[in-house]
Order: C-alpha cells, then structure tokens, then sequence
C-alpha cells in the first residue's frame, strides 16, 4: 500500500507509536505486510462510538451546570461534605473527551497516512473503561436526576442551531478519511456500506434544520420583555442565603421579588431557614453539638439568635464568587445571623421589594400554627400585602379570608374548568413548553420558573415571554440587555442554506482530490 502524497515516514512512525504504542517506523510496518483487519476496523468503530458517547455526555455536562448547586446540597445531606462538585464534573469529563478524541485523531491521520490501525491493548482497556464511566454517568442521572432529560430539551432550544452547524462540520471533515479509506479497501461490501451510511447520515443532517425549533428565532420587534428577577434565598453568589444581606445584595441586582424559606421555631416565632437541620448553613455543631441532628423548628427563638449564619458562607465557598467578595462584604457576611419574617419585612418595606415564601415543613403536625403565626407577623409588620406572594397549599382558603390582599402563587399548572382562575404560577423551568409560556402569557398568567441560572438558559424563558425567573445569578442576569442570540427565520434559513451547500461542496472536492 503506498503512502499517499504529503505522509512523511516520520510522522507516519509517531503516529504509530503513539496509537500502538510500538516503536517502529513506518518502513518496517510496511515490509511487515501489516494491514488493517476486520477487527481492526471493530475497533476503530467502537472508538468512534465512544468519542460520541463522551461528547453527549460533555453536552450534558455542561447543561447540568444551572442546577448543580442542588446536587452539592443533596451530597451535603447524604455524607455532611460540602464540595463544588461541578469542577470534579468537568474534569473527568474533559478528560474522558480529550483521551478519545486524541485517539480518533490518530486514527484519522494513519488513514489518510495509508497505515494500519493497530489499536494497542491498553488503549482499548481504557476505551472499555471510559465507555462504561459514561453509562454509569448516565444510568445515574436517569435514577438519581431524571428531571435532567427535560433540561437537555430545553437546552436544544438554545444550541439546536448551532448543534446542527458543527456536527455538519465535523461530518465533512470525517469525508476525507473516509474518502482515503474507500479508495485503499478492496473489500467491496464494507465499502458500500459505509458510503450509505455516511450519504444517509448527511442527508439528515441537511433536512435536520425542517425539524429544530426555537423561540429565539423570529424578529427583533417580536422579542418579549425582559423577565423579572426573583432572587433565590436572595443573593446566595454575594451573600450568605437567607439573611438581610443577601437581600440587601438582591435588591442592588435588581431583584423585584425576594423568594426564601420560613419555618417557626418552638416558641412561634417565624424565621428564615431553608434545611430541616441547621448544620449546613450555621455553626450549631460547635454551638449546640448534642443538637445539631434536631429539625430546625425544634430550637426556640433565643438559641437561634446565637447561631452564627454567615462564616459558613466563607470556609465552605458554595460558589465561586466567593472569593471576589471585598474585604468589608467579608466582614459583613460574619455578622450575619438568622432573620426573622419581622425583620425581613421590615427589610422589604423599607426596599420597596415584594417577598414570595414557602412554609416549611409542610408536613408537620402543628403546620395551622405555623400559618396563624405567620400570617399574623404579616398582618403587623405593615407591609402593603401586594408586595407578599403566598407559595403555601395548606390552608390557602384560610389565608385569603385573613389577609385578602395577599397574592395567592401556585405551583401547579391551572385546570380545565376552574372556578377561580389562576393569576401567578411558579414551576421548574422543564414543567413548560414555549408553547405553554406565551398561552399563559396571551391570558394575562404570571409565570415565573426557577432555578435559572446561565444565561442561555435565561435567554431561551426570555424568548418565550416567561413573565419572572428566579435565580441565584441575579448579578449575571442583571446585565443581560439582550438574549445571547436572536436570529429572524429569513437568516437562519439562509444560514442553514450556505452551510449545506459548502459542506456539499467540501466531501466532493475531498473525494474528487484523493480519487
């Protein structure tokens, strides 16, 4: 088998070492007789196959980021260890990524260097290994965080178009390759099949684009307002979650609505808390040790005034932005203790912020208590009842007749045929189509979806029309002045057009040139 034009025996040589691991040069290869079998060509596919695996599952990866923080909470539960699993994610996914694409690459160079495709054993160990790490990955997103897959729909709103202009990309690209290896075969049959596949794959990439939608196509004057922000638990990137700091921080974001966590301590009084335990976010274990496995309503108002709810913040950095924080943002964020429902209406009055709430736990046998004693502390704290979005089902009927200015929030999609209609509701952001968000929209429904974090995200609900997101990255959206991207159908289709034609054009040229 001859070289094709342009192989130099050196590099064919460092190819061979690096994909064999055989330190031989290409000349002795060839003297050898050595060629690529049918085995050979098994291995290549797998390899193939893995690189794809591993490519979904970095796409993944990086769409799980907006709801990360939740999984580092739920560790922190189950084992009481707090770490930013989000880079440990990456990491290993980067890793996986780049070992098989390096090997593809090699492989690709041996082709079109006409040498054999000798996988070393060790290299396809490691490919047994990597592909099984990616199923595991996956088998446990699917048990532990099936929510994940409707995410992954929601983020083909966002990159569907640009999806389709890279795998068209790397499909042209692999036509040269391909081409090399057709015209050095002298197996007939594989040779037809591997063209039919690659002219159907391609065919479907090209009508791929009849089938991508996305809200963000259509016409700058068609583009709805800027959602509002609800800040969750506040500022939780700039301040310690759940205290008068971070909603100070919200209310310096733009935050229109300021959504937290209540409970009611044994001697009923409302406060701000979000876990059942205090551990994670105070320091009860040095305070009260023999405590800190007790529900969080089971400590009175006095003990909980001595808990420390900011260091915390500092030691177990639950963001990055952590460690941008100033020196007097520092200090300030140890001098944080747990708030009262007083004092942080006391706090929204003053910062003409509206406050949305859950009541927790819910399921608590004294739970009617915990609606009087808050509605009461509601009632006296005078803050206009407009700005107090009620989340709670229990005893909502209860609630409107006390405080009827309260606006009642659902976190439920409305009914067919219900007597009372619906005016906010508020969902995970995967519980509603596009569709769904500008029905709601047209028939004068709030929608606010949570947790929205990463901008593409907030672009694809802003495309949409949702009315609010809540966020933990109001500092980021904040500066949003537009989507990530707009484009009228008129360019897309034109796009979509230029980048069909000149991959066309590039397969016949490499099939013309290595004819």
């Amino acid at each position: 088998m001859a070289d094709p034009p342009g192989c130099c025996h050196p590099c064919a040589t460092c190819l061979l070492c690096l994909y064999s691991c055989h330190w031989i040069t290409a000349k002795k290869e060839k003297r050898k007789g050595l060629r690529t079998t049918k085995c050979d060509c098994s291995w290549f596919l797998f390899l193939f196959c893995v690189f794809l695996f591993t490519l979904v599952w970095l796409y993944f990866a990086i769409i799980i980021l907006n709801d990360f923080h939740n999984f580092n909470e739920f560790i922190f539960k189950q084992r009481k260890l707090w770490l930013d699993w989000s880079l440990v994610l990456l990491i290993a996914t980067a890793m996986l990524v780049t070992y098989s694409a390096t090997l593809l690459v090699l492989a690709l160079c041996l082709q079109l260097c006409g040498q054999p495709l000798k996988l070393h054993w060790l290299h396809k160990t490691l490919l047994i290994l990597t592909a099984l790490v990616v199923a595991a990955a996956f088998t446990g997103l699917g048990i532990k965080w099936a929510e994940e897959w409707r995410s992954a729909r929601v983020s083909l709103q966002a990159t569907g178009p640009f999806l389709h202009i890279g795998i068209v990309g790397g499909m042209t690209l692999l036509a040269w390759p391909l081409a090399s290896f057709i015209y050095h075969t002298r197996n007939t049959g594989l040779m037809l099949f591997l063209l039919l596949v690659y002219c159907m794959a391609m065919i479907a990439l090209y009508l791929a684009p009849l089938g991508i939608t996305s809200p963000c196509i259509m016409e700058e004057n068609q583009l709805p307002p800027k959602p509002a922000l609800v800040g969750h638990r506040g500022a939780p990137m700039l301040a310690p979650e759940n205290t008068i700091m971070s909603l100070h921080k919200a209310v310096d974001c733009d935050v229109q609505v300021f959504e937290t966590d209540v409970m009611v301590s044994a001697d009923g009084v409302p406060f701000l808390m979000h876990d059942e335990e205090l551990t994670r976010t105070t320091n009860v274990q040095v305070v009260f040790p023999k405590r800190t496995a007790l529900n969080s309503t089971a400590f009175n108002w006095t003990d909980l005034q001595k808990l420390d709810a900011g260091s915390w913040f500092l030691e177990q950095r639950p963001f990055p932005t952590v460690q941008s924080l100033s020196a007097s943002d520092r200090n300030q964020v140890t001098e944080q203790r747990i708030p009262s429902l007083q004092q942080v209406l006391e706090a929204a009055k003053q910062s003409n912020i509206s406050i949305m709430f859950d009541l927790r736990p819910e399921n608590h046998s004294d739970y009617q208590s915990f609606v009087n004693a808050t509605l009461k502390v509601i009632l006296q704290s005078g803050i206009p009842l407009q700005q107090v979005l009620w989340l709670p089902d229990g005893f909502r009927e209860q609630v409107k007749q006390q405080a009827p200015g309260v606006q009642q929030v659902y976190g439920r999609k409305r009914l067919q045929n219900e007597k009372e209609p619906l005016l906010h509701v508020n969902l995970p952001y995967q519980d509603m189509s596009s569709e769904e968000i500008r029905q709601y929209r047209q028939d004068n429904i709030s929608v606010n979806l949570y947790v929205v974090n990463q901008p593409w995200l907030f672009s694809v609900l802003w495309c949409s029309g949702v009315s609010s997101v809540t966020t933990n990255a109001c500092q980021v959206l904040k500066e949003m002045k537009h989507p990530i991207w707009l484009l009228p159908s008129s360019t897309y289709l034109m796009i979509w057009i230029v980048v069909d034609c000149v991959s066309f054009l590039a397969i016949l040229w490499a099939f013309f040139l290595l004819k």
